[in-house]
C-alpha cells in the first residue's frame, strides 16, 4: 500500500529550511519550517493546512508573510506551532500590515497558533475580520509531546537547545488496513460502509476476540464475525511510516538523548549538518551539529533513510564533504546497532 506521507524539502541544502509534506489521501499538506518558500507553487502553499516552526530565526520564519499574502481573503485555517515567545512572534508579523480594508474580504481567514513550553502549551486565534487582534488572553493546556492527534497520523515534539528553545518534531502514521476485496465474496460479504467501521475498529484497538457485526446485501443481512478472524482473512495490516525533522541544535548530551528518543526507528529523518567534524569548536559556538555527528545520532536511533540539510555557506562549493561524512557516520553507527542487536555478519 502506498504511504500516506510524501516529504520533500522546498530548496537545497545551503537555502533555507523547509519541509513540506502532501498527504496522499487528502488535498492537503503540513509544513515543517517556513524558510523561503518562493519554490512552492501557489496551489501547494494553499494545501497547507498545519505549519511546525523549530524556531523563529529568519531562515526558518520569513515565508510566513509569503504564506499569509495568499491566504488572505480564502475561506481557510491555518494552524501554527512554535517556541517559547512564538504567540508574541505571530503578533509582532501580523501588527505589522494595517488591515483597514480586510472588511471587504467574503471570507474570514483564521489563524490558530501554538506556542510549546516543557509543560503546558498556550494557544490563540486571530482572525483577519477583527484585524487579526488576539480574541482573546492566551489559553493554557496540557501538554503531553503530542501537538496534533488524527485518526491518520500523530505529530509530536521536544524541545531542544539552540541557545534558545528550538523544536524538533516527528510525524508518525497509523498503521495501514487494506482490504483485498476478493476476499469477500467468498464469505458472503459485499463492499459498503461497514468496511469503514471495521478499520476503524482496527485502528481503535478494539478486543480482537470480540465480535463485529456486518450488515450488507439488497436483504441487510447481518452476521456475525471474530475481528482477529476477519481481519486475517481479508485485511492486509501494515505499518505506518515515520519522519523526523531536527534543524539548528547544538550536539550535547541532552539535546542527542532527546532527539534520539524522538527520532527512534524513523523510516526518513531530514537533519541539519551545518559544519565539518573538523569545524566542531565552530559548530558548538553557533549551536549546530557537524555532519558527523547527525550522521551519528542517525545511526544510534535506527534510522533507516538520512537525508542531512542546511549545510553552512562556507561549504558552498563542497557539500558533497558534509552530505559524505554524514553518511559515513550514519552506516558506522547503524552498523554498530546491528551487531549490537545480533542482526549483522
Amino acid at each position: 500500500m502506498r504511504s500516506f506521507l510524501h516529504p520533500k524539502l522546498v530548496n537545497g541544502p545551503f537555502d533555507d529550511p523547509g519541509l513540506f509534506i502532501p498527504l496522499f489521501f487528502e488535498h492537503r499538506a503540513l509544513m515543517f519550517d517556513l524558510g523561503d518558500i518562493s519554490s512552492l507553487s501557489p496551489r501547494d502553499i494553499l494545501k497547507i493546512s498545519h505549519v511546525f516552526i523549530t524556531h523563529t530565526h529568519m531562515d526558518h520564519f520569513i515565508g510566513f508573510d509569503h504564506m499569509l499574502r495568499l491566504f488572505l481573503g480564502r475561506d481557510k485555517a491555518l494552524h501554527l506551532y512554535g517556541p517559547s515567545g512564538f504567540l508574541k512572534n505571530i503578533e509582532g508579523k501580523l501588527a505589522g500590515y494595517t488591515w483597514n480594508l480586510v472588511d471587504n474580504f467574503k471570507y474570514c481567514f483564521g489563524i490558530h497558533a501554538t506556542e510549546v513550553h516543557p509543560d503546558h502549551l498556550l494557544v490563540n486565534s486571530y482572525f483577519c475580520h477583527n484585524k487579526f487582534l488576539p480574541i482573546h488572553a492566551p489559553e493554557k493546556l496540557s501538554f503531553n509531546g503530542k501537538l496534533l492527534e488524527e485518526p491518520s497520523l500523530t505529530v509530536s515534539t521536544v524541545i531542544l537547545d539552540h541557545n534558545l528553545p528550538c523544536l524538533g518534531f516527528s510525524i508518525s502514521e497509523r498503521f495501514h488496513i487494506n482490504i483485498i476485496k476478493e476476499r469477500l465474496a467468498p464469505l458472503g460479504l459485499e463492499i459498503g460502509p461497514w468496511l469503514k467501521q471495521f478499520k476503524q475498529a482496527l485502528y481503535d484497538h478494539h478486543d480482537p476476540g470480540s465480535k463485529f457485526e456486518v450488515t450488507c446485501g439488497k436483504d441487510n443481512i447481518t452476521e456475525k464475525f471474530i475481528i482477529e478472524e476477519l481481519a486475517r482473512q481479508i485485511a492486509l495490516i501494515t505499518p505506518g511510516q515515520k519522519i523526523s525533522y531536527i534543524a539548528d541544535v547544538i550536539y550535547s548530551e541532552s539535546n542527542a538523548e532527546k532527539i534520539t528518543s524522538l527520532i527512534k526507528n524513523s523510516d526518513h529523518l531530514f537533519i541539519e549538518a551545518a559544519f565539518l567534524e573538523k569545524h566542531r569548536d565552530t559548530a558548538g559556538k553557533k549551536h549546530h551539529l557537524t555532519a558527523a555527528q547527525a550522521g551519528t545520532l542517525a545511526g544510534q536511533a535506527g534510522v533507516k533513510q538520512l537525508t542531512p540539510f542546511h549545510f553552512s555557506p562556507r561549504y558552498k562549493d563542497q557539500g558533497n564533504l558534509l552530505y559524505a561524512e554524514a553518511m559515513a557516520a550514519f552506516k558506522k553507527y547503524a552498523e554498530k546497532g546491528r551487531r549490537k542487536l545480533g542482526t549483522g555478519n
